[in-house]
């Protein structure tokens, strides 16, 4: 499949899966995506030059077997949330199920016998699945600041998550170093095999 294809098929996944963080937190209270604009499915609001466009365009070039990145990040403000440090993993759990849901909604569609015709369908489907489960899965990763870090900060006591925060400004660096290490992909790629597997759609190793 084309690099354009690829490209953009992640795109949209990354799409889905912004919009439901600022659609969680604004069920949740805070309106903070609405007002800025980014409580949208055009993609012109989401994208981030280096983990939208970049680091995907290099992964893709270099034959990386996971594909991931993120867009630009939608703005929560957590203090605005009816509970906030419980919010904060609600919010934190959005994308990443949004994700999941798109994919076994996807995998669906591989039942239907007409689709299963066309290798070019079957092949668009299959990569939109696994890019939701990559997407999923990389951001549960409770480095600062994906969204498992968030989830990990609403479940920790308030001390320790104060402490956990302070990794953020490294977030970036420590995700690099694993991807330089692949030991990203060693970790990510089991998972979403895994989850594929659930789903009846088989990827290979």
């Amino acid at each position: 499949m084309n690099l354009l294809l690829n490209l953009s098929i992640f795109f949209f996944a990354v799409i889905i899966h912004e919009y439901a963080h600022g659609w969680v937190a604004w069920k949740l209270g805070d309106s903070t995506a609405r007002f800025m604009g980014r409580l949208t499915l055009n993609p012109l609001a989401h994208i981030d030059p280096i983990g939208t466009i970049f680091l995907p365009l290099i992964l893709l070039i270099t034959h990386s077997p996971v594909l991931f990145g993120w867009a630009k990040p939608v703005p929560v403000d957590f203090f605005n949330l009816k509970n906030p440090k419980q919010g904060m993993i609600w919010v934190g759990l959005a994308g990443p199920v949004a994700n999941i849901l798109f994919a076994i909604a996807l995998s669906l569609l591989l039942k239907i016998p007409l689709l299963l015709a066309s290798y070019l369908a079957v092949s668009v489907v299959t990569t939109a699945i696994m890019a939701n489960l990559v997407l999923a899965v990389f951001n549960l990763l409770p480095i600062p600041p994906l969204d498992g870090s968030r989830v990990m900060m609403g479940l920790l006591p308030y001390n320790l998550s104060v402490e956990y925060a302070k990794i953020e400004p490294y977030g970036f660096i420590i995700i690099f170093a694993l991807l330089w290490m692949n030991a990203i992909n060693t970790i990510i790629w089991p998972v979403v095999i895994s989850l594929a597997r659930l789903l009846g759609v088989n990827f290979g190793m």
